[in-house]
Parts: C-alpha cells; sequence; structure tokens
C-alpha cells in the first residue's frame, strides 16, 4: 500500500499543472546559474592572467634587484566560488606583498563593480535558498489540507489505509518526484559545465556532490515543514499564510537580525580605529629611528665607511619593522579574537533557521565562507617569508631596506643586463583538504537532518489526530 500512494503522488505532481510551470521555471534558473558561473569563471581566469602579467612586466628592463621592492600576490578564481559565491566577491582579491611590512587585501569583485554589489550574482545557494525553498512551498502547502477540501481524503481513507502509511508515503513521494527533477536539472547544468571547458578536479566534482546533497535536505526541509503546516489547519489558504511568513522570518529576517543581535552584544574595535593606533606606532618609531641614525660612530666597526652605515640601516630597520609588526599583530589579534567571538554568537543565532545552516555549509563546502579571507592572507605571509628571503639573498640587505651608492666623479659604471624576473618567486594559492572542509561543514549538515526529521515527526504526529471529515 505505500508504494501505491507514493507513486500516486509522483503521478499526481509531475502531472499537475502548476509543477510544470514551477518547475520550468526553476530549471532554467538552474541551468542558468552553472552558464553564469561557467563564464564569470573564464572572465575571472583572463582577469588573474593579465593581473599576474602585469606583476612581472613592471620589473621588465631593471637591472638592480634593489628595484625589486614587492610582489603583488592574486588570488585565483576556482569554479565551486562562481557556483557558490559566499563571501568571495566580498573581500580583497590582491595582496601587494613586501618582504616586511603589514600586508592588506585590496580590490573586492564589488568594489570594481559595484552594481553586482546591489544585486548579487546568480549562485547555487540563492536558488536553493530562495527559489527551491518556495518551490517546495508552493507544491506540497495543501498536500494536506487541499485534499481535505476536494473531498478526495476522507474517499482515501475509505479503503484500509493506515494513517502513518499514508502520511509516510506522501512525504517519501513528494520528496522523491521534486528531487528527481532538481536532479535532472542540475545534471543538465553539470554538463553545460563540461561543455564550457571548466576545469574541475576530482575533489572539486566531490564538494559539487556534496553541495548538492546539502541543497537537497535544505529543500526536503521546507517540504516536511510545509506538509506538517498543512496537517495543522484545515484550509490550504491559512496553510499557504502560515508558511510564508514562516519562510520570510528564515530566509530573510533571522539572518539580519542575529548579526545586528552579535553585533550590539559583543564589541568590536572598527578597522579604522586599529589603522590610527598603528599609524601613531609607526610615526614613534619613525622618530626613535631618525633619532638614533644621529648616533652613528662608524669607527666602532672594521668595515669600510659605507658598508659600515648599511649595516647600522639595515640592524634599525629591521628592529623597527619587527616592533611594528609585532604592536600590530596584537591589534589584529584582539580584534580578531573580539570579532571571532561576534562570529560566533551571530552565526549561533542564526542557525534557528535552516537557511544559515544551508548557506554556512555550502560556503564551507566550495571554500567561500568567512575564514576565506583569513586563509589567503596566511598563504600571502608564507608567501612574504619567502619573497623576504630571496630579496635578502640578492641583495643582502632586508626587503625594503636602506643602501648607500658612491660614485667616483669621471668613473663609468658596468653596463648592466636587465634581470631575470622569472626567479621572482611565484604565489601558489591552495584550496583547503576537502576533508578538512567536510569536517567544518558536518555540523550545519546535522542540523539540516536534524529540521528534517523534526518537521517530518511533526507532520506524522499531526496528521496521527487530523481531522479527516
Amino acid at each position: 500500500m505505500l508504494k501505491v500512494i507514493i507513486n500516486k503522488e509522483i503521478r499526481d505532481l509531475l502531472g499537475s499543472t502548476k509543477f510544470a510551470i514551477i518547475f520550468g521555471v526553476c530549471a532554467l534558473l538552474i541551468i542558468a546559474t552553472f552558464y553564469v558561473a561557467g563564464t564569470r569563471y573564464k572572465i575571472n581566469q583572463s582577469y588573474h592572467e593579465a593581473s599576474v602579467t602585469e606583476n612581472l612586466r613592471r620589473y621588465e628592463g631593471v637591472t638592480d634587484w634593489f628595484d625589486v621592492q614587492d610582489s603583488r600576490v592574486i588570488l585565483p578564481p576556482s569554479p565551486l566560488a562562481c557556483l557558490v559565491t559566499g563571501v568571495s566577491n566580498d573581500i580583497g582579491r590582491s595582496i601587494l606583498v613586501s618582504g616586511i611590512g603589514e600586508l592588506t587585501a585590496e580590490g573586492s569583485r564589488y568594489n570594481e563593480d559595484p552594481l553586482f554589489a546591489i544585486f548579487r550574482f546568480l549562485d547555487l545557494e540563492y536558488v536553493f535558498g530562495v527559489i527551491l525553498s518556495l518551490l517546495a512551498i508552493l507544491l506540497c502547502y495543501n498536500s494536506i489540507s487541499g485534499e481535505k477540501e476536494q473531498g478526495t481524503l476522507r474517499l482515501t481513507f475509505a479503503q484500509p489505509i493506515s494513517r502513518s502509511t499514508y502520511i509516510l508515503g506522501k512525504i517519501l513521494g513528494s520528496f522523491i518526484a521534486l528531487s528527481a527533477s532538481i536532479l535532472v536539472a542540475i545534471a543538465v547544468g553539470c554538463l553545460v559545465f563540461i561543455i564550457m571547458g571548466i576545469p574541475m578536479t576530482d575533489d572539486q566534482w566531490l564538494r559539487l556532490i556534496l553541495i548538492i546533497i546539502v541543497g537537497l535536505l535544505y529543500f526536503g526541509a521546507f517540504m516536511s515543514l510545509s506538509v506538517f503546516l498543512s496537517a495543522l489547519t484545515s484550509r490550504s489558504a491559512n496553510s499557504l499564510l502560515l508558511l510564508l511568513v514562516v519562510w520570510i522570518c528564515a530566509v530573510l529576517i533571522v539572518p539580519r537580525v542575529s548579526v545586528l543581535a552579535a553585533g550590539r552584544t559583543v564589541e568590536v574595535p572598527s578597522v579604522d580605529a586599529i589603522a590610527n593606533e598603528k599609524a601613531t606606532f609607526r610615526a614613534q618609531t619613525r622618530q626613535e629611528f631618525i633619532d638614533a641614525m644621529t648616533h652613528f660612530n662608524p669607527d666602532k666597526y672594521e668595515e669600510s665607511a659605507d658598508k659600515a652605515l648599511m649595516t647600522f640601516m639595515d640592524s634599525l630597520q629591521k628592529e623597527r619593522e619587527n616592533r611594528v609588526s609585532e604592536f600590530a599583530g596584537r591589534l589584529n589579534e584582539n580584534r580578531r579574537n573580539r570579532q571571532q567571538v561576534q562570529h560566533r554568537l551571530a552565526l549561533a543565532l542564526a542557525r534557528i533557521s535552516p537557511t544559515a545552516s544551508m548557506s554556512l555549509s555550502m560556503s564551507q563546502l566550495a571554500g567561500t565562507d568567512v575564514d576565506m579571507s583569513r586563509d589567503f592572507m596566511e598563504q600571502a605571509l608564507t608567501y612574504q617569508k619567502k619573497f623576504a628571503s630571496f630579496c635578502e639573498a640578492k641583495t643582502g640587505v632586508v626587503a625594503s631596506g636602506f643602501r648607500v651608492i658612491r660614485q667616483v666623479e669621471g668613473e663609468e659604471l658596468p653596463e648592466e643586463k636587465p634581470l631575470d624576473v622569472s626567479e621572482i618567486p611565484v604565489f601558489e594559492h591552495h584550496e583547503m583538504a576537502t576533508a578538512a572542509v567536510v569536517d567544518a561543514a558536518i555540523p550545519d549538515i546535522g542540523l539540516l537532518v536534524i529540521y528534517n526529521l523534526l518537521f517530518f515527526v511533526g507532520a506524522f504526529v499531526a496528521f496521527l489526530k487530523y481531522d479527516l471529515r
């Protein structure tokens, strides 16, 4: 009997005009999402290659390694980041790295194209979070109350069918029919990706499969919720109204209110305030550096005066930069710690909504969560050490340090050849391991499973008490 109910539910859904219209629009959006993501990836890749080339081109013709003061590292595009954008368009994508000093990311996508910051890009997170959750509501809001209004519910139970079998078949049939349709549209989207020649590694395909599973769990939660509220009401209009209120709260209100509440509860020092403290301390150390230079005595050194001055200035510069770096590190660490407390509180409150769990787990699997900026900065800091060692090996002094040049009048300098800029260390960005991102996403995936179970049990219990008359 369960199989009969499941088959009937699948036929009723797939054969309805309402399903054909609503799902047709959703399928086009899903396919368009893959096409837009593939196009955006190609554009971003061309921008990245141009930026990398320009970074080396600016040193063409340079004949002295002292003139190589910095190198720009650029965050490479990722196909998954185009499918689930997360914060990838909000953070800075390039960092100017010198051998010493603090690093600052700049050049976010929305900073370059403010129009997209208003309307945002179309991605899978938006399609599942907004479009497909509405699809679940519009197709399942009348699953119980609608049949009662039409009188088919009473006729069905004129047959020897238990309530538990009926509600189980109703939910399973709806989920199978709708999920299979969504998977067909996603499969076409993946085929579009392949046809466009978008490079995807095995790990990225695995992550994409997990992202789709997360989306289906989220879709299943709203579908079960729709059946649950339909079983609590006797009129389909009432269940639709309740579901729209819940949808607005879950998708639009709860995540934003959570961030606002956390911001009011945990105070985080502003970037401008910290920048002012850093500038004040840097100015103080600059004056100390100048004062120390006035006490330079070449007689204390066995080497020549020029070389002694360079050694003295280099040691002062290293000491100054270490102090500035330590001071900035303490300020940054304090801000990060406060920010982490604020983030944890905001996310804990936001997870009251299944939409937040879906968004967080998808962005974590795609590598576009809030830790994306920190990971990029950590890899840039690693590159900075490598670049500093390279410059020091080439010049004999710390990068961005000082040098003394003396030319005897009438002396001809030897002709110098242009540098081989390919020797400059190349920045290589590495994505987090798949196991690590899966571990980070498991708590939110678990919450989505719990939401599915809660709404399913709610629908089951509510229907056991439902008035069939």
